[in-house]
C-alpha cells in the first residue's frame, strides 16, 4: 500500500437518513438531506445563501427556540449553548456559503430546513470539541429542530426575511423620491405643455411633472410598511399544522418573545396557529405592493422616455444622461437604458406576482407545499426593485436636465393654450379659434386678436403662466 495515501485526509463522510448512506464532503457543515436536496433540484441555480437576510432570520429562528426549549426544560445547557452560539455566528455573517440548496424546491421547506438544522449541528458540534457528523452528541433533527417543524420554522424564516429585504428597497425609494423633488425644484420656472391621450391639453410646469413622479412613489412607502407589518404575525410553536405537537405549552410565547429580541421586530403569534400555518395572504398582500410599486416606476420611465424622445423628431423636452452609445449601426444615438432597465424589471416583479398568486390558489388542507416559490418570487423582487431604483436614481434622474427653451417655444405654438380662455370667449368660440389654428398653421393668439374676442392686455393676462397654472378668479 502507498503510505502516502493511507494518511491522507479522507474527501467524504459517510451519513445515514431514512433512504440509506450518502457520502457528504468530510469539510462541509451541512449533511445528508441537504446533499440529497443538492442532487434532487437543480431548477433556479440559486442557492438560499443569496438572501442573506433569510439565511440569518432561519439562525434566529432556531436560536429563539434553542432557548425556548432551554427554559421549558426540553434541551440540557450544554447543548443549548452551543447552538445558540453557531446561530450567533451565522446572524453575524459566518458559514453562509454552507447554505448551498436551491431556493425552488419540493417538500414546502423542507430542504431549506434541514440545510440550517445540519449546518447549525456540525457547527455546535465543532464548538462541543467534536467532529462534523457525529450527531449522537448533538443531532440536527432531535436538538436544533427540537420543538419545530418546517412548517412553522420555515414560513418563520421566510416572512422576517421578507421584512428585513424591505428596510433596502425603502431606503433606496426614499432615496430616489429625494432626487425627484430635487428635480422638481429645479424645473419649477421651465413652462411646458402638459397632454392628456397623447395629445396636447394645458400648460404646466416641468417642476409640477417631477413633483408628481415624486408623490406617486412616496404613497408606496406607506403601502409596503402596511404590508410589512401583516408580516409579522407568526405561527412559530404550531409545528406540523398549527396543533403545536411536540412541543411544550410553553415553548411557543417564549420562542415569539425570543425571537421578537434577537430579531428586533414585533413579531406576535397567529391567533390561530392553524389558520396561520396554511394561510399566505399576507404574502399575497405583500406581493401585490411590490407590483402597485413596480407599476408605477414602469410608468415614471415611460414618460422619461417619452420627454426625452428626438432629440431632433421627438418631444425632446429632457435629456437623459448618455450611459452608453446606443446602437451598433447608427453613429450619434444614445438610448434611455436606464429606463429601459427599469421598465424589464417593473415586467418581472409583475410576472412573479402572478406566480405568487398562483402558488397561494394552490395551497391545501393544513399546508401550503408551494412557499418556497413564493419567498423566491418575494424576495427576488424586492432585491430587483431595490438595485432598479438605485440604479435610476444615480443613473438618470440626477443627470436629466430641460430644454427650457424648447418646452415654452411647444407652449406659445400650441392649439391647447385656448382652454384657459374658455371661460372669457365660451366653448364655441374657442373651438372655431382651435380649428381655424389647426387648418391654417396660425397661433391662437394672433386670431383671437384678429377676431377681437379679447384685448391685447386681457389676453396677455390670461395667457400668463402664474394664470394658467393653478386655479384662479373670473
Amino acid at each position: 500500500m502507498d503510505i502516502a495515501s493511507s494518511t491522507t485526509t479522507p474527501a467524504f463522510r459517510l451519513e445515514h437518513d431514512l433512504l440509506g448512506e450518502e457520502p457528504v464532503p468530510v469539510d462541509a457543515y451541512y449533511g445528508i438531506q441537504t446533499q440529497r436536496a443538492v442532487q434532487n433540484f437543480r431548477i433556479s441555480g440559486v442557492p438560499i445563501s443569496h438572501f442573506p437576510e433569510l439565511i440569518r432570520s432561519l439562525a434566529m429562528v432556531k436560536q429563539a427556540a434553542a432557548f425556548a426549549n432551554l427554559q421549558t426544560g426540553q434541551l440540557d445547557a450544554n447543548k443549548a449553548s452551543v447552538i445558540e452560539q453557531a446561530c450567533r455566528e451565522i446572524i453575524a455573517g459566518k458559514w453562509h456559503d454552507q447554505f448551498v440548496v436551491d431556493l425552488i424546491q419540493g417538500g414546502a421547506g423542507t430542504s431549506t430546513n434541514m440545510n440550517a438544522n445540519e449546518v447549525i449541528a456540525n457547527r455546535a458540534l465543532e464548538l462541543m470539541g467534536r467532529r462534523r457528523g457525529e450527531y449522537e452528541y448533538l443531532h440536527p433533527n432531535n436538538d436544533v429542530n427540537m420543538s419545530q417543524s418546517t412548517n412553522d420554522a420555515y414560513p418563520t424564516a421566510a416572512r422576517l426575511a421578507v421584512i428585513f429585504a424591505a428596510f433596502p428597497l425603502l431606503e433606496a425609494l426614499e432615496t430616489l423620491i429625494a432626487g425627484l423633488e430635487e428635480k422638481a425644484k429645479e424645473f419649477e420656472p421651465v413652462l411646458k405643455m402638459g397632454r392628456t391621450q397623447m395629445q396636447d391639453a394645458v400648460p404646466m410646469t416641468l417642476g409640477q411633472e417631477f413633483k408628481a413622479f415624486a408623490v406617486t412613489l412616496r404613497e408606496e412607502i406607506e403601502r409596503i410598511c402596511q404590508a410589512s407589518a401583516l408580516l409579522h404575525e407568526m405561527n412559530l410553536g404550531g409545528t406540523a399544522i398549527g396543533t403545536g405537537l411536540n412541543a411544550h405549552p410553553d415553548y411557543a410565547a417564549i420562542a415569539i418573545a425570543e425571537l421578537a429580541a434577537i430579531s428586533g421586530q414585533p413579531v406576535v403569534a397567529g391567533a390561530d396557529l392553524i389558520e396561520a400555518t396554511s394561510d399566505v395572504g399576507a404574502l399575497v398582500m405583500f406581493s401585490g405592493t411590490l407590483k402597485r410599486l413596480a407599476i408605477k416606476l414602469s410608468k415614471v420611465c415611460n414618460d422619461l422616455r417619452l420627454l426625452s424622445s428626438g432629440p431632433r423628431t421627438g418631444f425632446n423636452e429632457i435629456n437623459l444622461p448618455p450611459m452608453q452609445p446606443g446602437s451598433s449601426i447608427m453613429p450619434g444615438k444614445v438610448n434611455p437604458v436606464i429606463p429601459e432597465a427599469v421598465n424589464q424589471t417593473a415586467f418581472q416583479v409583475i410576472g412573479n406576482d402572478v406566480a405568487i398568486t398562483l402558488a397561494a390558489e394552490a395551497g391545501q388542507l393544513q399546508l401550503n407545499a408551494m412557499e418556497p416559490l413564493i419567498f423566491y418570487n418575494l424576495l427576488n423582487g424586492i432585491r430587483m426593485l431595490g438595485e432598479a431604483i438605485t440604479m435610476l436614481n444615480e443613473r438618470c434622474i440626477r443627470g436629466i436636465t430641460a430644454n427650457q427653451e424648447h418646452c415654452e417655444t411647444l407652449v406659445r405654438n400650441s392649439i391647447g393654450i385656448v382652454t384657459a380662455l374658455n371661460p372669457y370667449i365660451g366653448y364655441a368660440n374657442a373651438t372655431r379659434i382651435a380649428k381655424r389654428a389647426l387648418e391654417t398653421g396660425r397661433g391662437v393668439v394672433e386670431l383671437v386678436l384678429e377676431e377681437k374676442l379679447l384685448s391685447p392686455a386681457m389676453l396677455d393676462e390670461l395667457l400668463q403662466p402664474r394664470t394658467m397654472l393653478a386655479p384662479r378668479r373670473r
